[in-house]
């Protein structure tokens, strides 16, 4: 078993895999997701249709300090885990900061690009190491 995580994604990969103790693949993941999105509490719309609305409440910034919280534990940080960890990061990322990226992934395995996007955009030039790093073969 493997995780596969972006932004909000990765973050929530960082803890299912401190959890199970499986890889992770995390591309441009956030760091502290409860400080970054607490001032989105409240009505949102979806940025791919800006007719959807959706409300973004409280309890979900609680829901990530606590996660947040559980992966400050010693075996969320351990060497082994960072050793199952490869992280792409941006530092283009026009959303999240990639020296907090670098700095909270110190340990595992980072590819860290001079340009690039939140999106990864060019995401298909890193997909055969993503590969490699699972132990897939495309």
């Amino acid at each position: 078993m493997a995780v596969v995580g972006s932004s909000l994604g990765g973050f929530y990969a960082t803890a299912v895999a401190a959890q199970t103790g499986c890889k992770a693949v995390l591309l441009n993941p956030a760091v502290n997701p409860a400080r970054d999105l607490e001032k989105y509490i409240g009505e949102q719309t979806s940025w791919h249709d800006p007719q959807e609305r959706f409300f973004f409440l409280p309890e979900f910034v609680d829901e990530l300090r606590a996660i947040t919280q559980a992966m400050a534990q010693p075996k969320a940080t351990s060497r082994p885990q960072l050793e199952r960890t490869f992280a792409v990061i941006a530092k283009g990322d026009e959303v999240l900061d990639w020296r907090e990226m670098h700095a909270r992934y110190t340990g595992a395995r980072i590819k860290l690009l001079e340009c690039g996007d939140h999106a990864l955009s060019d995401f298909d030039d890193h997909v055969e190491e993503v590969l490699a790093f699972l132990n897939l073969h495309s």
